[in-house]
């Protein structure tokens, strides 16, 4: 029902009273309102249970005797016939009010329908009205009727030209008047008193009609420009004319007078400008400038802000200090093998003082002056080459006492840190802070940057300095390493080694240009202490007295850890050079280097060591006694640093001539004819290897004893003594000179198909040598057991080396060879029967008649009717 809330209360006889009515006896009718109904506290079920509650008298409500009593519904009905006919009527009445208020929302609606439409129409017709105005302004028609409405337009434009004219006129009147002052009385009064206003306007204007005043003296007074010094007819710039009546005028010299009051103007502008700064005064400063910028382009102004700036004034005092730093940071600087320290401290100091000054003067530039873009970049530009240039010459200068490897880190630590300078400086924003900085003050930082650094990029100057500084430390850890092969080299006892003796002219020429640079004048002495300590050698003298030079082995054989030292030096320039000089040059710059490295690492260096190999193996072919192939063990070193010189070669160098390709492919060219000379020498090495322990091996077998193989019937019946003898003599020799080989190239070699490749030729080798061997002696039947036992020793060491798979055959040759010496005829005849094709083709039975042969019953009846079957 509307009206209705959530929680009811009774109906009351009394509203002023209670909620509920009051009780009494005899039954009343319920009375209520629509106020019931709407009460927060209405509950249907405590409404319905006081109309029941109302309905029963009280007297029937409690005590035992009630129980007994009918119940009488008679009550209850009245009294909710009642309740229904009282809600009935609450219900029209609500229903009346309903109607009334619907009534009133509809009359609202209407009149709020007429408002907007009232308000519409007051709204098209103000836009009607703007429309017609603004067509009116502008001069269009409107319909029929043309209107002229560019007419307050053209008014206002009017107005404007009348003002300009009039401050034309009221302008041409002051120069009037002042042009008459100066050529009558030579004075200039009224702009003295425009002048002594001081206000920047009017310091502005002074200058500008000066400035038209000499115009007009020029015209109008050629005379006065025609002077000398102010004197020509006249003395102290006056001279006498005649009128038109032959009186006699005097004249003033008008350029003179305009010129002394420009100066005087200037000169009080410039002093303002210096009181405004030190007070702080920006606006002030800003007037004076923008006045003196029509003098000179404002060059006066701006040299005396940037000229008399205390930083410069402090930093000419400090810039004539010399470089300091302790002796152990400058020997760090030059000692390849130790971290750069950095940039020197002194130029350090002056570039943080200098970010620091730039960000803080920007921001006064920045209010001070009108074109402060012009004067920010004159002020960075006496930063740069007064300050900065300076220190950074002093610097450079020390560090190249001390070595070039100094001098070369000195530089990029410096371009480092100044380069970090200018990012920073364009980052911050400087005039534009917060905003990023303009375009010309960028320009003005990067070209003052580049200029600092231009006497040292000149040409292929900066590349030659590298690589002289990398001739002289690979010249000094390699001077003990040549000195020592150049003493070998001295007397050739091979006709190899007669024909390697060529290659010691490249050893004594690097080492005599080591030693001359030693003994060089404007060799610093720090650095001759830090070659000599790469050599290691005590003194200059010592270097240039070979004999008393101590060289051990560890000088002549290859050094891991100098190959990487030598890496590292060069990765180092490489690096430094893609800071430094980084461009167009780069391709030609890596290609200088890399010649530089197969020369020193290539030719000088692994060469060296495989030539001296080379001739040891040549030299251990025809000896007396075993041959000593400890030589192999040079290679592993060899191949190592082949290998990181080919991976630095690949990785660092050549990738960085990629944009030239004419270059890049001479690079490679380069590299590969180095590469592969280098590898056919490791080749040369190991085949001489081979033919040195073949040539012993065959001299092994030739001292084999025919009694080996035919024992003396003496010896078989000593019993015990022979039978324990598991190989012959000559076997165990060649088993413990080829395990010794093995071991020595599994060293060298390591496991690699290198490895396989050699050993399996010296294993062809040997069982060639084998094979022959068996087919000069005669076995017996005893002696047929010692030949199994040697070829089973043979084949014992073959197999435990890494041996190509396609030489499995051939050991199982050699087995068969052995069982011809040891089985009967009959078992012979069956076996060769089933060897038909024997081992893959490898052999054929035929080829086993020479062993057959050297049987002691070759000449029996069983044994030929097998060779008749060969």
């Amino acid at each position: 029902m509307p009206g209705a809330i959530d929680t009811p209360t009774a109906p009351t006889a009394s509203r002023a009273t209670s909620s509920y009515p009051s009780r009494s006896i005899f039954p009343q009718a319920s009375t209520f309102t629509i106020d019931v109904f709407a009460s927060q506290d209405f509950i249907v079920k405590d409404f319905v249970e006081s109309l029941s509650d109302s309905a029963v008298p009280s007297n029937r409500r409690s005590g035992a005797s009630n129980q007994s009593q009918a119940f009488d519904p008679r009550p209850l009905i009245r009294t909710f016939e009642h309740a229904l006919s009282r809600l009935a009527e609450l219900s029209r009445d609500l229903e009346s009010r309903e109607n009334e208020l619907s009534g009133a929302v509809r009359r609202a609606e209407t009149q709020h329908s007429s408002d907007v439409h009232s308000l519409g129409r007051k709204l098209d017709q103000t836009i009607d009205s703007f429309q017609n105005l603004d067509s009116s302004l502008n001069g269009q028609q409107n319909g029929d009727i043309e209107v002229e409405g560019n007419s307050a337009v053209r008014i206002g434009e009017k107005l404007e030209e009348l003002d300009r004219q009039r401050f034309r006129a009221q302008d041409a009147k002051f120069l009037i008047q002042c042009w008459l002052e100066v050529s009558d009385r030579g004075e200039l009064f009224l702009l003295e008193d425009v002048r002594r206003q001081g206000t920047g306007d009017g310091k502005v204007r002074c200058a500008h009609i000066a400035r038209q005043l000499l115009k007009i003296s020029q015209r109008l007074d050629p005379e006065s420009w025609s002077q000398v010094n102010g004197n020509s007819t006249a003395i102290h710039g006056v001279d006498g004319v005649d009128d038109v009546d032959g009186n006699h005028v005097s004249r003033h010299n008008t350029r003179v007078v305009v010129e002394k009051f420009l100066e005087t103007l200037e000169k009080d502008l410039l002093k303002q400008f210096d009181d405004f700064y030190r007070r702080a005064n920006f606006d002030g400063m800003r007037d004076c400038a923008n006045a003196l910028h029509d003098f000179n382009g404002g060059a006066s102004v701006i040299g005396l802000f940037v000229n008399q700036h205390q930083f410069f004034i402090d930093r000419s005092q400090l810039i004539t200090e010399e470089v300091g730093g302790d002796q152990e940071t400058w020997e760090r600087l030059a000692d390849p093998d130790a971290e750069p320290p950095g940039v020197e401290p002194s130029l350090q100091s002056l570039i943080d003082e200098v970010k620091i000054v730039v960000q803080e003067e920007s921001a006064i530039i920045g209010r001070a002056f009108p074109y402060h873009e012009q004067v920010l970049g004159l002020f960075i530009q006496r930063v740069f080459q007064q300050s900065v240039q300076q220190r950074l010459e002093m610097v450079l200068d020390k560090a190249n006492t001390v070595s070039s490897l100094a001098f070369l880190r000195s530089l990029q630590a410096a371009r480092s840190y100044i380069n970090n300078l200018v990012d920073d400086l364009k980052a911050h924003g400087l005039t534009e802070h917060p905003e990023s900085l303009s375009a010309m003050t960028s320009l003005v930082l990067d070209q003052q940057f580049d200029d600092l650094f231009v006497p040292y990029f000149v040409g292929s100057s900066y590349i030659e300095r590298e690589k002289r500084n990398l001739e002289e430390l690979y010249s000094s850890l390699l001077f003990k390493f040549t000195t020592f092969h150049s003493r070998r080299r001295k007397h050739p006892t091979t006709f190899i080694a007669s024909l390697a003796k060529s290659g010691s002219g490249l050893l004594s020429s690097a080492r005599d240009a080591y030693i001359e640079r030693l003994d060089s004048s404007d060799l610093a002495p720090a650095q001759k202490a830090m070659l000599l300590r790469v050599a290691g050698l005590k003194d200059a003298d010592s270097a240039k007295k070979q004999t008393e030079i101590e060289v051990g082995e560890k000088d002549r054989v290859l050094s891991t850890m100098n190959a990487k030292r030598m890496l590292k030096w060069l990765a180092e320039a490489v690096g430094r050079g893609l800071e430094l000089s980084g461009g167009s040059e780069t391709p030609k710059d890596v290609s200088a280097l890399l010649n530089l490295l197969l020369t020193n690492m290539g030719e000088i260096y692994i060469e060296t060591a495989l030539d001296a190999a080379i001739e040891t193996a040549a030299s251990q072919e025809n000896t007396k006694n075993e041959p000593d192939v400890s030589y192999l063990l040079g290679l592993q070193s060899a191949i190592t640093i082949m290998h990181l010189m080919l991976t630095c070669i690949n990785t660092v160098l050549i990738p960085l001539a990629v944009s030239n390709i004419t270059v890049r492919r001479e690079m490679e060219k380069t590299t590969n004819i180095a590469m592969n000379r280098m590898e056919d020498k490791v080749n040369t090495i190991m085949q001489r290897t081979i033919d040195v322990a073949l040539a012993w091996v065959s001299k092994l077998l030739a001292a084999q004893k025919k009694s080996d193989f035919r024992p003396r019937d003496d010896a078989i019946g000593g019993g015990a003594s022979w039978l324990e003898m598991l190989q012959t003599p000559t076997c165990l020799s060649i088993f413990t000179f080829l395990s010794r080989l093995e071991s020595l190239a599994l060293t060298a070699l390591a496991p690699s198909p290198n490895l396989r490749a050699f050993l399996t030729e010296v294993a062809i080798g040997v069982r060639s040598l084998l094979l022959e061997h068996f087919k000069k002696y005669q076995v017996s039947a005893a002696g047929g057991i010692m030949v199994t036992k040697d070829i089973t020793k043979y084949i014992e060491l073959l197999r435990s080396w890494d041996l190509d798979a396609s030489f499995e055959p051939n050991l199982e040759v050699l087995t068969e060879i052995g069982n011809i010496f040891v089985i009967g005829p009959d078992a012979l005849r069956e076996r060769l029967r089933g060897k038909a094709g024997m081992m893959g083709g490898v052999w054929e039975k035929g080829d086993l008649r020479p062993y057959v042969l050297r049987r002691d019953d070759a000449g029996s009846v069983g044994v030929q009717a097998v060779l008749s079957a060969l």
